[in-house]
């Protein structure tokens, strides 16, 4: 199969971007995606309770609000529909071929040849929209693999598995098992939950959106724009704490504290309460976490994991807890993102090895080496606070222009020039170097050499700005 755009993902960057190619008049495109539905993580994520900690209004596309969210923060459900929905409305659903898995991708002459679940695609532009939280991480521990219950990880939820009235071993207290734990926890026999940091947890605002709310919605679209406006307003005030002015944070702290004062007995606080800065690393908002954790059938453990058995769990101070299934809750391969070792570039060079350890790309979207090829989510996109769903957007209207800036030259081939995507990593980590997230918590942000690959360090709308115009001068096109 021959096309103009070949597309690796169908969440919100790949049919965002599938969208706007066809708002440019470009229909020569194909959405590949491993998973047989719409919605990316959307469509991969099904654990219960899973839902979005970004506001509904906020994530979302602004030019596709939806005014029948159902609740202020949506669940994983519902965002799948929309992503499907949009999809289908704006017309990109034909270009969608689902259950197709780029295995590798390799840079040609003039051309990306891909190879897929589905045979070989050969493609002039290669658009990466698979994100950073794909693939999941699911940590080493002696024994695991004689484990005779069932064990998997949050993302890749087993639905055939019956967890009710079984002892069940949750490893890790990260922003999907404070989720799915509260979920599990009233049907289960017993549940330990294995703790190796314990994040800092505020109260959660959602609620469900009244029918009066979504009639002033659908009759009133201008009003619902401005609510999302001053969430994202309110949202954007954060950086002030995170980048700005760290040391203002313990006022956040404060509200979490409380939060558990209120929840917990003061054995188990001493337990659940984290020793680093909040925001060093992700802010999870929940009002069950707590109160599964003070359960009578919920143990919080904070001892290191030494082995796992046939059927059970041994911590390091020697003790065994015996356990019928285990749910890894661990995160994702976000620093050696698996596109690293799919895509290979001039001279045949690896994403992964050209990293070298610690992923970077100019604007989060371009990499030297690679030619016409654009990564949306890409190294230092990630925010701490707000929707990814804007910096998409921004991102789309940068790889849009460099996509004109090939037709209006009539040429074949676009790369960032080394220089200037050494000078934008240079900035992004000097203003790193003050952020909350430098200030020595271990978090999947930071890579083996302690460098922050993953988050934007200002305000979004100075990324909407930096990314607003394509610069060809900070290219060589061809």
């Amino acid at each position: 199969m021959d096309t103009t755009v070949a597309i690796i993902g169908s969440g919100f960057s790949g049919i965002g971007l599938a969208i706007r190619l066809r708002q440019e008049g470009v229909e020569d495109f194909v959405i590949l995606d491993r998973n047989e539905g719409v919605g990316g993580t959307w469509w991969a994520n099904t654990y219960p309770g899973c839902a979005c900690d970004v506001p509904s209004h906020l994530y979302s596309f602004s030019f596709a609000p939806n005014p029948d969210w159902s609740r202020t923060y949506s669940r994983q459900p519902e965002i799948r529909d929309y992503l499907a929905r949009v999809a289908d409305e704006f017309g990109v659903t034909p270009h969608l071929r689902l259950g197709c898995e780029v295995k590798a991708a390799e840079w040609r002459g003039d051309r990306w040849r891909l190879e897929t679940s589905q045979g070989p695609v050969s493609a002039h532009v290669l658009v990466s929209g698979a994100g950073p939280l794909v693939e999941p991480r699911i940590p080493d521990f002696p024994g695991l693999a004689r484990f005779e219950g069932p064990a998997f990880h949050s993302a890749r939820w087993d639905h055939s598995v019956d967890l009710r009235g079984k002892r069940v071993a949750a490893i890790g207290t990260g922003a999907s098992a404070i989720q799915f734990v509260p979920s599990i926890a009233p049907d289960v026999a017993q549940l330990h939950v294995f703790q190796r940091t314990p994040p800092w947890v505020m109260p959660h605002s959602s609620r469900p959106i009244t029918p009066w709310e979504k009639r002033v919605y659908r009759r009133f679209p201008a009003l619902q724009r401005l609510v999302r406006g001053g969430i994202y307003a309110g949202r954007e005030l954060l950086v002030l704490g995170f980048v700005k002015h760290p040391r203002a944070m313990p006022l956040l702290e404060r509200v979490s504290r409380r939060h558990m004062e209120r929840h917990l007995p003061p054995e188990l606080q001493r337990k659940a309460r984290p020793d680093y800065t909040i925001g060093c690393k992700r802010i999870l908002p929940s009002n069950g976490w707590y109160p599964a954790l003070a359960r009578d059938n919920v143990e919080l453990v904070t001892d290191v994991i030494a082995e796992v058995r046939e059927r059970s769990i041994v911590t390091a101070d020697g003790a065994e807890r015996e356990v019928d299934a285990i749910v890894f809750g661990t995160g994702f391969h976000v620093v050696d993102m698996p596109i690293g070792r799919l895509v290979r570039g001039r001279g045949g060079k690896t994403l992964e090895e050209a990293w070298n350890g610690s992923p970077r790309a100019h604007l989060g979207c371009t990499v030297p080496g690679f030619p016409n090829l654009f990564i949306l989510l890409g190294p230092n996109t990630g925010l701490g606070h707000s929707s990814m769903v804007y910096m998409i957007e921004s991102q789309l209207a940068y790889v849009v222009g460099a996509l004109r800036e090939l037709r209006s030259r009539g040429a074949r081939t676009v790369e960032v020039r080394p220089e200037a995507a050494e000078r934008f990593n240079a900035e992004v980590q000097r203003r790193l170097q003050g952020t909350v997230w430098n200030t020595g918590c271990q978090s999947w942000y930071l890579d083996g050499e302690g460098r922050n690959p993953t988050l934007w360090p200002d305000w979004t709308w100075r990324f909407r700005q930096r990314t607003a115009r394509f610069d060809p001068a900070e290219y060589v096109v061809a």
